[in-house]
């Protein structure tokens, strides 16, 4: 088969816009030129490529294939494009991430800095999405490494950094849980609760805790708004649960406090950076994937010391404190 670069390219179009005519606009060529350059294309390869639905196209068996081997051509060609230009001394590239909203507040600002600092021609596109959007933008080719947390396997997806991070209850300074070590859900139960919806990962993570608990719970706000619900907590309007991920400067300033969940084995929000499987990584994306590495790293050790100084401080009538208040 001799497919050639114009036929991959508006098949990927259609593939984004699932029509025809919504592919030609963005092309800004006739609807006419990108059928025919579709017809061409599944007689070379002979098999249809679409299913032609009342509602738009939809990739057919042969399509989704042929789909991940165009997403992988046009992504080499993006990354050939960017190592030749490095060869002539140009540091020029562009890299576009998927990241969920939680690492906006403290992560995202500090790989953004070091990018800068040390890539300063670099372009970065960053979209805040859920973690299963972040890898699907990565998988469908729209974007070059997705991060998110408790992201499903995929065959298209390789994992590049992971890191874990405990569950606790996140509660304002003067609340009686902020002077324990360790937190049960029970414990929690006992004050009003902002809880995450299934658009957030530590909604599945909870789910066992909230079936085991038997008594009623007094459920003030459900939010995917990782934003919302720390405010809420801040004005001490109920307690929610979370990582320390996106809790950074609240944490630091004393704003709020983060106990660790005491359950049988220890909850985890694992954050993960995904690339496309099979991808040779253009220069651009191996540096950005390295710094996320690094401040991943960096934050797992930060939580491993700030939870040795915590054991170390807590006074031993906290639980008794506790205790004393749910009475």
């Amino acid at each position: 088969m001799h497919i050639h670069a114009r036929s991959i390219r508006y098949f990927d179009m259609i593939r984004r816009c699932g029509s025809i005519r919504e592919a030609a606009r963005h092309l800004h060529v006739a609807s006419s030129a990108v059928n025919r350059q579709l017809l061409q294309l599944e007689d070379e390869i002979g098999n249809p490529l679409f299913e032609r639905l009342s509602s738009g196209l939809r990739l057919t068996a042969a399509g989704e294939v042929f789909s991940r081997h165009v997403i992988t051509v046009l992504q080499d060609e993006h990354r050939l494009c960017t190592e030749l230009e490095l060869l002539r001394g140009v540091r020029r590239g562009s890299v576009n991430v998927a990241a969920v909203e939680g690492l906006n507040a403290d992560l995202m600002p500090a790989v953004l800095t070091q990018m800068h600092r040390r890539y300063p021609t670099i372009q970065i596109h960053v979209r805040t999405c859920g973690s299963q959007q972040a890898a699907q933008a990565v998988i469908q080719g729209d974007a070059d490494v997705g991060i998110g947390f408790s992201v499903k396997r995929h065959d298209n997806l390789r994992q590049c950094t992971m890191g874990r991070f405990a569950l606790g209850a996140i509660v304002p300074p003067k609340h009686p849980i902020a002077q324990l070590e360790r937190v049960d859900f029970a414990q929690c139960a006992a004050f009003p609760l902002i809880l995450p919806t299934p658009e957030l990962s530590i909604h599945e993570l909870l789910q066992p805790l909230l079936a085991h608990h038997k008594r009623a719970l007094q459920v003030l706000l459900e939010t995917s708004s990782i934003e919302l619900a720390k405010s809420l907590v801040e004005r001490g309007v109920g307690i929610c649960f979370q990582s320390r991920l996106g809790l950074e400067r609240e944490l630091r300033e004393g704003r709020l406090v983060h106990v660790p969940l005491d359950t049988p084995t220890t909850l985890y929000s694992e954050l993960g950076v995904y690339v496309r499987a099979g991808r040779t990584l253009p220069s651009a994306l191996d540096a950005f994937n390295r710094i996320v590495a690094d401040a991943i790293e960096n934050r797992e050790d930060e939580e491993s010391l700030t939870l040795r100084e915590w054991v170390a401080q807590v006074p031993s009538a906290a639980t008794a404190t506790c205790a004393s208040h749910q009475a």
